[in-house]
């Protein structure tokens, strides 16, 4: 009977411990709150740089200088002119006035005729690289409109130029 008794015992130990205890009532969990995003922030307004006003840009470089005596650009100033040629190309509502300019050495009408020359040859390689002639005038001041006042080289150097203008 003993042997009995101990069966029944580890039989009911072993029913509780196998079946499962009923679950009380789990309180219901709060529904979680509904995600509000957040606006996306309006994107910024694009701000188109004028390309003539920007430092950065080679079309804020807007003089052309020549050797003493010399009207033909000269290699270190065409990729300048090329950059001008090819926004006018671009901007066919553009217009600019190229002012020919030199150094106070020579005659009024030597350095006039050379200033346009000088301001020509600007001219020219602007059409040759896109600008139609409508949209660029010449004007020549020649020794007129000195950017240095010094008499010496480095002066002399300054004003020796074609400046485009835009208008």
């Amino acid at each position: 009977m003993k042997k009995l008794f101990i069966s029944i015992v580890l039989v009911n130990l072993l029913v509780a411990c196998a079946s499962e205890q009923p679950k009380e009532p789990e309180a219901a969990a709060p529904a979680p709150a509904p995600v509000v995003e957040a606006p996306a922030p309006a994107p910024a307004p694009v701000v188109e740089v004028d390309p003539l006003n920007d430092p950065a840009n080679i079309l804020a470089n807007r003089s052309v200088y020549f050797p003493f005596d010399i009207s033909a650009v000269q290699a270190a100033d065409k990729p300048v002119v090329e950059a001008h040629a090819k926004y006018l190309s671009e901007h066919p509502d553009r217009k600019v006035r190229v002012e020919g300019n030199c150094d106070e050495r020579g005659s009024k009408e030597y350095n006039l005729a050379l200033g346009q020359r000088r301001a020509d040859s600007v001219k020219q390689m602007l059409m040759l690289g896109g600008a139609k002639a409508s949209q660029i005038e010449t004007v020549s001041y020649g020794e007129e409109k000195p950017r240095c006042t010094d008499h010496n080289e480095a002066c002399w150097k300054q004003n020796r130029r074609s400046d485009i203008k835009y208008q």
